[in-house]
């Protein structure tokens, strides 16, 4: 009498999160009695199928290897999605900026608007008394931008052994930024709700054309050196460039790319 083989084990799904260059990826990790590591992106998200013994450690270094391609994947994804709704300035409402949550305050007693800390820690913009609060928030980002990033681009520029140049904000319709060796470097104001590494990244990306006017691989050489990471700051800015919350009707509309 022939002894029934075992059944091999059911196959097991359980959600997880992994961080790729500073960002939380969720994925389904699915084991079974596959021979083989695979990594899946559809409409429902990452699912990485591994054998059943395989070890947490493998699993990560399997899904790390593929940093590059699976943060690609996801920009180019998010990338067709609907842009975010206009930004609704109500009392309360929360925006990101330097890549924190900001809490919007419509309780200002003055005209002007100033910035401060609440006492649960959280950062807060409160508007002056004014008929444009959309306005007045895109004012006061302004004017919070202008000095982070003439400081970025200071401190880059001392790394590469440059003078610094004059630095501007822009609203342009395609640019995250832009360098002429006339006018200075100009950075695009939205920035400001960016997280700090992603900002330097685009300052990098700036600085370097003081050295190189153009995207040959020289030029990349200097980005390099400037930000070691550039490819991965790449990937992600082009997926949270998407995010940006629409403050001024219309600011959303350009599709901004490096120049």
């Amino acid at each position: 009498m022939k002894t029934p083989s075992a059944r091999p084990p059911a196959a097991t799904e359980e959600r997880r999160v992994i961080q790729l260059a500073g960002q939380d990826v969720p994925y389904v990790l699915r084991r079974s009695v596959r021979r083989t590591f695979a990594l899946q992106i559809d409409h429902r998200g990452v699912k990485v199928a591994v054998p059943q013994p395989a070890r947490e450690a493998d699993v990560e270094r399997f899904i790390a290897g593929h940093q590059d391609w699976l943060l690609g994947k996801l920009a180019a994804r998010q990338a067709h999605s609907a842009p975010p709704p206009p930004f609704e300035p109500v009392d309360g409402a929360c925006l990101p900026v330097l890549g924190e949550s900001c809490r919007l305050r419509l309780r200002g007693l003055g005209r002007s608007s100033h910035w401060r800390r609440s006492p649960d820690g959280t950062e807060e913009l409160v508007l002056g008394k004014t008929l444009d609060s959309r306005g007045a928030i895109t004012r006061a980002l302004r004017q919070r931008a202008l000095p982070w990033f003439a400081e970025r681009v200071a401190a880059y520029c001392f790394r590469l052994g440059c003078s610094t140049p004059p630095v501007r904000l822009s609203s342009a319709k395609t640019r995250w930024g832009s360098c002429s060796s006339v006018s200075g470097i100009r950075l695009h104001w939205r920035l400001i709700h960016l997280p700090p590494e992603l900002i330097d990244y685009v300052v990098a990306h700036e600085v370097a054309h003081l050295v190189e006017m153009n995207h040959s691989p020289r030029f990349w050489a200097v980005v390099g050196q400037l930000y070691p990471d550039w490819k991965t700051a790449r990937t992600r800015l082009r997926a949270a460039g998407r995010t940006l919350p629409v403050v001024e009707p219309g600011s959303g509309d350009e599709t901004l790319n490096e120049d």
